[in-house]
């Protein structure tokens, strides 16, 4: 899950360095969109407008080949949720980024009879990392391209991030970098390369995993709401988003005791919510 919130993260932080590399040119302006979709919660990892062209960018972030529900059926779904929702062409890019069987055999598209579905499928391992290595905001997902020599690929990029002048910057790149690596590297050699602190004791990766949980946290407690008392109001739901990990994991204990919508309007109350 790490792996995912770190692309969303630098997707999110560079949408115009993504927009250039996936779409294929770099756009004169970008917005970055909101990526909770509606109806039964599920969360796109980095969605964009593109005035110019008046279409969205989807890019979803993937390690494992084989999920549930299949990925195929995954990225119809995004492309449904998102057309219904803003009513515009949709260009998807699914990015995987291990190397394994299922996901070299990841289909480019959903077909169940006479529905059919198309989006690209990127495959990092495949890629040529010289217009990553180019792009600060990219430079993380070089390392997981294709390399007759993988370990001088890492040496090479850990370099170019100890070139990025700005402190904070370059700690934050090589921060994604050294996580991504991990997909691919050994922690010995990773930190042999990297003379910046250790992952695990940085804020900022810290930062990174808690959101990830408490998404995660959020969307789970969300749904067995909505089965509890079928329906949240709109306000109630807004303040269920404000809570931390921890209250959401209280509430998720307390509504198995709701009865009504009432219940839910008393617990946010005495809790201060």
């Amino acid at each position: 899950m790490s792996f995912d919130n770190i692309c969303k993260y630098l997707s999110e932080t560079y949408p115009q360095s993504f927009a250039s590399w996936l779409f294929g040119a770099t756009p004169k302006s970008i917005e970055v969109l909101k990526t909770e979709l509606s109806i039964e919660p599920i969360r796109a990892d980095f969605v964009a407008y593109l005035p110019r062209q008046k279409r969205l960018l989807q890019i979803e972030f993937q390690v494992a080949g084989e999920t549930n529900p299949p990925l195929p059926l995954r990225m119809l779904d995004y492309w449904v949720r998102l057309h219904r929702s803003y009513r515009l062409p949709i260009t998807q890019f699914l990015v995987l980024l291990q190397e394994s069987r299922a996901a070299a055999e990841v289909p480019s598209e959903f077909q169940l009879e006479e529905t059919r579905h198309r989006y690209n499928v990127v495959r990092m391992w495949e890629q040529n990392p010289e217009p990553l290595l180019q792009n600060t905001g990219l430079l993380p997902l070089a390392v997981l391209c294709a390399a007759e020599d993988s370990s001088q690929l890492l040496s090479q990029v850990a370099e170019e991030v100890g070139n990025i002048e700005e402190p904070e910057q370059r700690q934050l790149i090589s921060n994604c970098t050294q996580l991504l690596a991990g997909l691919r590297f050994k922690k010995d050699l990773i930190r042999q390369l990297f003379s910046e602190e250790i992952m695990r004791e940085s804020v900022i990766y810290q930062d990174i995993l808690e959101e990830g949980k408490r998404e995660e946290a959020l969307t789970y407690t969300m749904r067995l709401l909505k089965r509890r008392l079928v329906t949240v109001e709109p306000e109630l739901e807004q303040q269920i988003r404000r809570l931390s990990i921890t209250q959401l994991e209280n509430l998720g204990e307390a509504l198995l005791d709701f009865s009504s919508p009432a219940d839910l309007v008393t617990w946010l109350q005495a809790n201060n919510c």
